[in-house]
């Protein structure tokens, strides 16, 4: 005691400030080790959409040919299909953006209902179930599905320790005062949305 007592008062403030210091910056750190780790999450989704988009003009190219007077429900999937890519553009470049997650969630839903009635549509056209080229779409787009689903997944996982991190005490101060927001879940809340779209044509 009497040692300390005999340090300069500004060695022992000083002291006490090099520990704030770097106590917050590992709290900082910490945020950006987090919100890095959901990015790159969602980068992997946007690999697997990017797939799946490209696969979806090829789908509709080859029922076009069987399913002409079904013209109205092919431009659907591909206006579908273009809200979704520019959803996920936003997204892509802002990922857990409160904004752009939900617009990318509504633009996901819209694609998988408009996907959903290609494919019941389909099943009356005896020649395109059977069509090679559509049963290697088919395969493949189930395949990218399932990928987005287990990605999708990782992500959120990834968001929510971000999120339970950030909004924790004593971090929440140091995000708060550097700037690091909530980050926004990639879910689709409808039950029945949550399959991957029926593309059986067996």
């Amino acid at each position: 005691m009497e040692h300390l007592s005999s340090l300069p008062v500004w060695l022992i403030v000083g002291g006490i400030g090099v520990v704030v210091v770097m106590v917050l910056a590992g709290m900082y750190n910490g945020l950006i080790v987090a919100r890095n780790k959901y990015k790159n999450a969602f980068a992997q989704i946007d690999v697997q959409l990017k797939r799946r988009n490209d696969l979806i003009p090829n789908l509709v190219e080859t029922a076009k040919g069987y399913m002409k007077h079904e013209r109205d429900t092919l431009e659907n999937v591909i206006r579908a299909r273009n809200e979704a890519m520019n959803a996920g553009q936003k997204a892509a470049a802002n990922p857990g953006d409160p904004a752009a997650m939900k617009q990318l969630n509504s633009a996901e839903s819209q694609l998988s209902s408009s996907l959903g009635r290609l494919f019941a549509l389909s099943e009356a056209y005896p020649d395109l179930k059977a069509n090679t080229n559509m049963l290697a779409l088919q395969e493949e787009l189930t395949s990218t599905e399932n990928k987005v689903s287990f990605s999708r997944q990782a992500y959120n996982d990834s968001v929510m320790q971000y999120n339970n991190t950030r909004q924790s005490f004593p971090t929440v101060i140091v995000a708060s005062l550097f700037g690091f927001a909530d980050a926004d879940l990639f879910e689709i809340t409808d039950v029945a949305e949550r399959q991957a779209p029926k593309v059986s044509f067996s």
